[in-house]
């Protein structure tokens, strides 16, 4: 076995000694800094290269802190005003997609000419869990030039955090095969739903 391979099989043991003390020094450490900050090197680079990071230029990776638990209802005073219909539960409400995919969009706001390409968890404690977004500089020769990379350099990948479109966001769409994933064929669940509710009769000519 590789020391990736070592690496991994660490991290799937995150209750053994070793990693219960790694990730208590590592959350105390991520405390103390900013809520979205650059990492030197990854921290997990066994996980980081299985989901495309290199260690070259137009690569950066970013660790952003997520703080756990539901989402409260956003209304004024803690209560839902308006129709009867509307004042439903204010507290236990989830959020639609994961924490995960909200930590992508955070820094995908804040660093705006770069794209994100992946992310992946790399601590937890009571209050907060850590993600390390692997980020590309679409303009950088070293990218542009990659046939491996350059796709991330279109149009069409900017903002793909916000558009559900990395790991993380499709998820939470519902897409896949079979059986199970009914409500999303043809696209999206928007797509389905507008198929099956929508009256097209053949015109005779």
């Amino acid at each position: 076995m590789g020391a990736y391979k070592y690496m991994s099989e660490l991290y799937r043991k995150k209750q053994s000694d070793v990693m219960r003390y790694l990730l208590r020094i590592r959350c105390w450490q991520y405390r103390q800094l900013n809520k979205v900050h650059r990492v030197p090197r990854s921290t997990r680079p066994d996980r980081a290269r299985r989901l495309g990071y290199k260690s070259k230029q137009g690569f950066v990776i970013y660790r952003v802190c997520m703080r756990r638990g539901g989402r409260k209802r956003p209304v004024a005073k803690g209560c839902p005003y308006g129709k009867p219909k509307t004042s439903g539960a204010v507290k236990q409400q989830k959020p639609e997609r994961n924490l995960q995919s909200i930590a992508e969009e955070r820094v995908g706001r804040r660093l705006k000419g770069l794209r994100v390409l992946n992310s992946y968890w790399v601590a937890a404690d009571s209050t907060y869990k850590y993600y390390e977004v692997i980020m590309i500089d679409p303009h950088h020769k070293a990218i542009r030039r990659d046939p491996k990379i350059n796709w991330m350099c279109a149009a069409t990948q900017k903002h793909r955090e916000l558009r559900g479109l990395t790991a993380a966001g499709k998820s939470s769409r519902g897409l896949g095969k079979g059986r199970r994933f009914n409500l999303t064929k043809g696209g999206s669940r928007r797509a389905a739903w507008l198929r099956k509710n929508s009256l097209k009769l053949r015109r005779k000519r």
